[in-house]
């Protein structure tokens, strides 16, 4: 009895050695990827100016509303902007039906259910994912929002499957 204690507190030393081990390679290995990523660093750091250094020391200092006062005077005394380019659209043709603006947000609208209710209902579910009593309630209050806010492709692809079981369907 004494002999089997004996082994299994060594087996379990054994494997506490083990996974010691194991830790302190993790941690090595840590300290390897830091010391490597602080040498990234410091080379991104060595191609600026030490006068470059020194601003981006002091702007670390600095308050934000400190960093955008001095934006501003900066701004003003150089006739420049810190604000992202804008770039412009082609203007519209006057007299033009179209409109400047194309519609990327689309409804599915279901108009009328059909002789092919209980299939509606099937295809309302695979759509929108709801549940069999609520897919059922949309159907049965036609006409009724199916879907918004969605692409002019999906749009497209849900009135041809609406369609194919006998719903009428608009888009919006």
């Amino acid at each position: 009895m004494a002999e089997e204690k004996k082994q299994k507190v060594e087996k379990k030393q054994k494997t506490e050695q083990k996974t010691v081990k194991e830790v302190k390679k993790q941690e090595k290995e840590e300290k390897n990827e830091k010391v490597v990523q602080g040498k990234k660093n410091q080379e991104k750091e060595t191609s600026l100016s030490q006068k470059s250094k020194d601003i981006i020391d002091a702007l670390e200092k600095m308050t934000l509303i400190e960093v955008s006062q001095l934006v501003k005077a900066l701004e003003e005394k150089f006739g420049v902007s810190a604000a992202a380019p804008v770039v412009s659209a082609p203007a519209a043709v006057v007299g033009s039906n179209e409109s400047a603006e194309e519609k990327s947000a689309f409804e599915v609208v279901l108009t009328n259910v059909g002789s092919n209710k209980i299939q509606v209902i099937k295809e309302v579910r695979a759509i929108t994912t709801l549940g069999l009593k609520e897919a059922k309630d949309l159907v049965e209050q036609a006409p009724k929002t199916v879907k918004k806010d969605v692409s002019k492709e999906e749009a497209g692809e849900i009135k041809k499957k609406m369609e194919a079981i006998g719903a009428k369907v608009e888009i919006k």
